[in-house]
């Protein structure tokens, strides 16, 4: 899943494309957005723990709006995103918000908008009310009218997504690594020095070295000299890890874990 991470909540602007072939995709990341823009915790945004994240991550934050096609008599949806729906968020945006500092309105399958929603759209882009942040998710951006597409930031999630997949491997093989060299104050620093890594990445750390670790137990892959005893251990810790990821236990205290349970004696 992609992460989209501000370093602080002056980095967030009022308008964004987000692409990608899954409309599941492009949305969560749109949730990303909208979660850094009402969170309450310390920077960097979100910090995926606070009441104000995990509400919009629901569904349940009263200044998150998800605008998508109607349904019809039959429970079909419609065709078409129609300029009603976007006149409708345009003019609850100059409310005031209700909890946060901040109104969001994440627009679903955006391309789906017909010419004059997409006209209505640019307006409230050209004009938004203060604190307003528009996300239009996207499986096609060359859908929509390019004034509109001029006026916000792009995003595309499935090519930042191989990418962040492919620094979090990185990150394991160094792991492994130390691991593999019983070197405990190079795994501390290791530790330490990744702590500030976000939920969604620390889940992918852990797929990606279980992921590798099974490799090598198969003998697909190089074990770095490690036994299949000590190459068990770090399956089994890997799994600890992602339960306690389930459960929101955060970052620093899952890389505690790590740093205390990855080496062991030879005798254990």
């Amino acid at each position: 899943m992609q992460t989209i991470r501000f370093a602080d909540a002056g980095q967030i602007r009022h308008a964004y494309i987000v692409s990608s072939p899954s409309e599941e995709e492009s949305f969560q990341a749109a949730l990303c957005i909208a979660q850094a823009a009402v969170c309450q915790g310390a920077p960097p945004l979100p910090c995926g723990r606070c009441n104000a994240c995990r509400k919009a991550g629901e569904g349940k934050h009263p200044d998150v709006s998800v605008i998508e096609r109607l349904t019809n008599d039959a429970g079909k949806k419609k065709r078409e995103i129609v300029v009603d729906q976007v006149r409708e968020a345009a003019a609850d945006a100059v409310v005031l918000p209700n909890e946060a500092a901040r109104k969001v309105y994440l627009f679903k399958e955006a391309e789906l908008m017909n010419p004059e929603a997409q006209n209505a759209a640019l307006k409230f882009l050209e004009e938004p009310p203060n604190g307003a942040i528009i996300v239009l998710c996207v499986s096609n951006p060359g859908r929509l009218l390019p004034t509109v597409r001029s006026r916000c930031v792009e995003i595309n999630v499935t090519a930042e997504s191989e990418a962040a997949k492919n620094t979090m491997a990185m990150l394991g093989e160094e792991y492994l690594k130390k691991v593999a060299e019983r070197d405990r104050l190079a795994l501390y620093l290791f530790c330490e020095k990744n702590a500030g890594i976000s939920f969604q990445e620390m889940t992918e750390f852990c797929l990606s070295v279980e992921q590798r670790v099974t490799e090598m137990l198969s003998l697909r892959a190089d074990a770095m000299g490690m036994e299949k005893r000590q190459l068990s251990r770090i399956v089994g810790l890997m799994e600890q890890c992602l339960d306690y990821l389930k459960v929101n236990v955060n970052v620093k205290q899952v890389f505690g874990l790590l740093e205390t349970g990855s080496i062991v004696s030879k005798k254990q």
